[in-house]
């Protein structure tokens, strides 16, 4: 069983969602205006289909396929009424479907087969606050049961058995709302049974296959943590410590199932992690991989023996290297089939896997593998309405920082800059420098509705992965540290300059973009380089650090430590100060671009108040600035509906800065809760759209 995090910790203002809903479809549209400067984004607009935010945005027609252990169920995600909602059938016949849940305001996001061959398993919250409750679901009479009913609590699935088949692991922080305690709930009933009290400060357990706490991460002090191991007899003893340095790349990976062997992946007296797997009898280690320049992105197990098959490695694109001759044929018979692909899921024998293949300009698509013939079925597309459209390749590179430091990237450019799809810019147009959430999170290559979107729209788009990004390393990472502002904002400027030395951004026209962190760094270009980019759009960006921290939600406290150590500590009066001047909301007045700001009003992160001191600040400098708030979402923007609202007001506002093209809004605030406090008549179209 893997480790079980109970609290988080690592991405601070991350998990920025945007999906969205409605029957997609491509459309071809004028420009709302004539490009400008050198943009022949797409030369003959005409020539080029005009993709609809509904097809990039809107609801997939199907997604999330995957198999129980038995084999005998298939299930996936499709809109029911609208909203995303989980639908099952027998395996022998996929085609015979039905919906099983009936939830009418927010998407469910994933689920998962009990072991029990009789129920789903899903998390929901309302309204985007994040207080999650787990469900079961019966297969048979789509009965739907809250397991975690508990009011203000946040509850998280920590671990299903096969020996357990009839209970599900759960922690929930309904007595303290700091620290998650660990229970096993019955999935038919809902009874719990206290597994640990978790009294003493735990930021994570490690169970075995009986649901018998073996291990667990307990943060100290000077941000680092120690991993305690619980004996048979209940006493606490120390396993090993890791310092600040390696606590992002450092820890419990699995056990395997008879509990003998611990999977740890560790970058301690390294860079990158090296994944061992420790005999717990004799304290024996063995690797199992190590890769100079990449972490471990993912592992592979037996499901019988929990034992590792295959590790993943993700530099500038994701590769899975067999650990096990059992599966080194089926991995290589997958790489030859598709450009990318994933496991969505599988039997609990192995020998039937549900295969995600796709392309970074290709929507995926799900299939059903057969190991023992080697065979291959398509399944279902997850978005149809994509086949034939004109999505553009996505261009891995790395980009040196102006100190040397390599920064992987990703760009896309708009067919009439990239005709033949090889990468290379026939004519300069604007960019869209979109910027990943976290910031201890990583851009990575495939498929990017956002990437496509705007390149649809005639402009380039880059996505950078600047220091203090995960995944290349702990010495990448902690680059990062206290340089919000900083080094880590060079690194996307030195990523712009790049972009315009290589013929790709036209001088002067790239905005600035992105949700949660990237919103923060768009801020921060707006008020730190004002003069850099051209506009900005922010989603759930924190203008102002101090009260951000002030803010968080109780159950990050197991992971205050590590971000007061890369972010800038709010209890001491120079993290106070160091915090101040790397807000945006310090410098607002400095703000001389257009901005476009996105909120949701329940985000438990980042809070309303953030967006609304900046819109404030910009109206009192009588600075232009337009704000749109969601009464029903948190982080972000699950449903679907609110999704194809923003985005219809985003690419009026960059058509308005940047000159490319735009779909009108026309109808698309249907069905949203979207509000537009300040700025709505800067937005052409959005004043008609928001009429009754």
């Amino acid at each position: 069983m893997r480790f079980l995090t109970l609290a988080l910790s690592a991405a601070m203002f991350s998990g920025c969602a945007t999906q969205s809903s409605e029957p997609a479809k491509t459309v071809t549209q004028p420009a709302t205006q004539p490009a400008t400067n050198n943009v022949s984004a797409n030369d003959a607009p005409e020539a080029v289909a005009l993709i609809s935010r509904a097809a990039l945005f809107g609801n997939p027609s199907r997604t999330g396929g995957t198999i129980s252990p038995n084999g005998k169920w298939l299930g996936f995600l499709a809109p029911k009424d609208g909203v995303m909602n989980i639908h099952v059938s027998k395996a022998e016949s996929p085609d015979q479907y039905k919906a099983i849940t009936s939830e009418t305001k927010r998407p469910i996001r994933g689920f998962f087969f009990s072991y029990d061959g009789q129920h789903v398993l899903y998390g929901q919250d309302a309204g985007g606050n994040e207080d999650f409750h787990v469900y079961a679901t019966d297969l048979n009479t789509g009965v739907t049961r809250d397991l975690t009913p508990y009011p203000g609590a946040r509850a998280n699935i920590s671990g299903v058995s096969e020996t357990q088949p009839n209970e599900v692991l759960v922690s929930i922080n309904d007595r303290d709302k700091s620290y998650f305690d660990l229970y096993r709930v019955n999935i038919s009933t809902g009874k719990r049974t206290l597994v640990m009290k978790n009294n003493q400060g735990f930021g994570g357990f490690l169970a075995d296959q009986n649901y018998r706490v073996r291990m667990g991460m307990k943060p100290r002090p000077d941000g680092g943590s120690d991993v305690l191991q619980l004996s048979a007899q209940g006493t606490w003893s120390n396993f090993t410590q890791i310092d600040f340095e390696d606590a992002g790349t450092t820890g419990p990976a699995g056990l395997t199932h008879d509990g003998k062997t611990l999977y740890f992946n560790d970058s301690r007296g390294r860079n990158t992690q090296a994944l061992y797997a420790i005999d717990l009898a004799s304290g024996a280690k063995t690797l199992v991989h190590e890769d100079a320049r990449a972490d471990n992105s993912g592992l592979f197990t037996d499901q019988k023996t929990g034992q590792v098959q295959a590790v993943a490695v993700n530099y500038l694109r994701n590769e899975w290297i067999a650990k096990d001759p059992a599966i080194a044929g089926d991995l290589n018979f997958l790489k030859q089939q598709f450009d990318e692909f994933g496991i969505a899921g599988q039997t609990a024998d192995q020998q039937k896997w549900i295969v995600i293949g796709y392309a970074s300009n290709q929507a995926p698509s799900y299939y059903f593998y057969e190991r023992s013939t080697k065979s291959l079925a398509k399944w279902f597309d997850v978005r149809p309405e994509l086949a034939g459209a004109p999505l553009q390749k996505m261009h891995p590179v790395v980009i040196k920082a102006r100190d040397g430091l390599e920064l992987v990237s990703y760009y896309t450019l708009p067919r009439g800059a990239d005709p033949d799809g090889d990468g290379k810019a026939n004519v300069s147009v604007p960019m869209v420098l979109q910027v990943h959430g976290g910031p201890w999170a990583r851009d990575a290559y495939g498929l990017n509705n956002t990437h496509q979107f705007w390149a649809n729209r005639g402009y380039a788009v880059l996505s950078t992965n600047f220091r203090g990004s995960t995944g290349f390393g702990k010495n990448f990472t902690n680059a990062g540290n206290l340089q919000l502002s900083k080094t880590m904002h060079d690194d996307l400027l030195d990523a712009v300059k790049w972009a315009e030395d290589q013929g790709i951004a036209s001088s002067g026209k790239t905005a600035i973009a992105g949700g949660s962190y990237g919103g923060y760094a768009t801020l921060a270009g707006l008020t730190f380089t004002p003069e850099r980019f051209a506009c900005g759009v922010d989603i759930v960006g924190p203008s102002n650090l101090n009260t951000l921290l002030a803010s968080i939600p109780p159950y990050w406290k197991s992971g205050f430590e590590q971000m007061a150590r890369r972010v800038g500590d709010p209890r001491t009066p120079d993290g106070q100060a160091l915090l101040k001047a790397a807000s945006p909301l310090t410098h607002a007045d400095k703000i001389q671009r257009p901005l476009l700001i996105g909120q949701g009003a329940n985000d438990p992160r980042v809070k309303q108040a953030e967006a609304d001191q900046i819109v404030g600040a910009m109206k009192t400098s009588k600075l232009p600035v337009t704000y749109v708030l969601f009464p029903d979402e948190g982080h972000g923007f699950a449903r679907p509906e609110n999704s194809l609202a923003f985005n219809a007001v985003a690419e009026q506002f960059l058509a308005r800065c940047l000159g490319g093209r735009a779909e009108p809004i026309g109808s698309a605030f249907a069905g949203s809760s979207i509000s537009i406090p300040e700025g709505a008549a800067l937005i052409e179209g959005a004043q008609a759209a928001l009429k009754p």
